[in-house]
């Protein structure tokens, strides 16, 4: 099979290559096709990208393309993964709302819906174009934020599924923690992207045992440390929030700390120069430990497993994973239009979600609040203006004051007049 990712000067690339040599059993790549418009960049992660294939004895193509129309034709699989203005945008999307008093963060508040009016028109051009080249090319979708990205490409029509490494990686602690397999592991997870709870973890598959109360009884200041909350949170709510709940239950503690520390786009681009010059060295035909510390941990065994089951090549066929995807009554508080992130059953004709419990109302207020957000950034995404920020702004959890919300969109549309042709 031939797969395209759109992004591939990324320094994320090398994983998702690691995963697709190590995985080929279950995901058989023929052709891999890294698009981006930085050609020095790209050619460099290409020539990384097959010393890894050749290191592993992988068979497969790797080329590298700045032609978006002539990479994604005949591809089966296109993943996306973007970051439109780069880490300077980013590091814009994490200092101006802090001078409002709000988080700032690239998902997250306000630097996440500056983030998705950026991304959303993008993506949607070329999801367009992969439609014109291969109408049943699946586009499977890492680029942040993925839920309302995830919403725009499935509104327009499109065979499309978001993918975020939040829930593997749960997967993959508690399986540490329980000295048992990942694949031994189901998580009752559910809610939005970036903003997810671990209701249940089970054994043995949807089923099985929910072994969540003795697991945070035993290791529940681990499981805390690593989301910087306090261990009471964990006990007193009995379930596990996503780590971009701290941005909801510690706001201003958040707060305190961004604007005492160096923000982690300056750590990130740092981080990416160093990448870029170990991807530089010829010797080099492994991915670099250093990457582990960039983020996306678990990324390509995620991104292998969604498109072996949508594909069904090599070990893949229907599986059960998290996905973001249609509601389609699955959260009945909730739009059959909403996107939502959940377990589901994903086979050639796309993710079914599983049944779930009701949440709590103490979470599925706060989703709800959240769709509606994300309800009138989806719309000023798609038509822009400033009165559809300020709405969207306002209806956020983590702005709602008229008065913050009239300050944060004035900065936004300052810091973003590059990339909104409308603004």
């Amino acid at each position: 099979m031939k797969l395209a990712v759109v992004g591939g000067g990324s320094t994320y690339t090398p994983e998702l290559i690691d995963g697709f040599a190590r995985l080929r059993d279950t995901l058989p790549v023929r052709e891999l096709v890294l698009i981006d418009p930085a050609t020095e960049r790209l050619e460099l992660i290409g020539a990384l990208a097959r010393r890894i294939f050749a290191r592993q004895d992988h068979p497969g193509l790797i080329t590298t393309t700045s032609d978006l129309d002539a990479g994604v034709a005949d591809a089966d699989a296109v993943l996306i993964q973007l970051r439109i203005g780069g880490q300077a945008a980013r590091l814009q999307d994490e200092t101006w709302p802090l001078e409002c008093g709000c988080v700032g963060q690239e998902t997250t508040g306000a630097g996440g819906l500056a983030k998705a009016l950026r991304t959303v028109p993008v993506v949607l051009d070329i999801a367009d174009r992969v439609r014109r080249a291969n109408p049943d090319a699946w586009i499977i979708d890492f680029t942040n934020p993925v839920g309302i990205v995830t919403r725009a490409l499935l509104k327009a029509g499109h065979k499309a599924v978001g993918l975020c490494n939040v829930a593997i990686g749960f997967q993959r602690k508690f399986a540490a923690l329980l000295d048992v397999t990942p694949a031994e592991i189901h998580l009752d997870h559910v809610g939005l992207n970036h903003l997810t709870w671990e209701t249940a973890v089970r054994l043995g598959g949807p089923g099985g045992t929910d072994v969540l109360p003795g697991l945070l009884a035993e290791h529940g200041d681990a499981v805390a440390a690593d989301l910087r909350l306090p261990r009471a949170v964990l006990d007193r709510l009995g379930v596990v929030p996503s780590y971009y709940l701290r941005y909801f239950y510690a706001h201003d503690e958040v707060v305190r700390e961004l604007g005492e520390k160096p923000s982690r786009a300056a750590e990130v681009a740092a981080m990416e120069r160093e990448l870029l010059a170990l991807y530089g060295d010829p010797a080099l035909d492994e991915k670099p430990a250093l990457l582990a510390k960039r983020g996306g941990a678990f990324y390509s065994e995620a991104a292998v497993d969604l498109a072996a089951a949508l594909l069904g090549g090599g070990g893949g066929g229907p599986s059960v994973q998290v996905v973001n995807t249609l509601n389609n009554g699955t959260l009945p508080f909730l739009a059959d239009d909403a996107v939502i992130e959940v377990q589901a059953r994903v086979d050639g004709s796309g993710p079914t979600p599983l049944s779930v419990a009701r949440p709590d109302p103490l979470y599925a207020g706060l989703i709800s609040h959240v769709t509606a957000y994300e309800d009138l950034a989806l719309d000023a995404a798609l038509r822009g203006g400033r009165e559809r920020v300020f709405r969207a702004l306002l209806a956020h959890p983590l702005v709602g004051q008229f008065d913050l919300a009239e300050g944060l969109t004035d900065r936004l549309l300052a810091h973003n007049k590059e990339h909104l042709p409308w603004a």
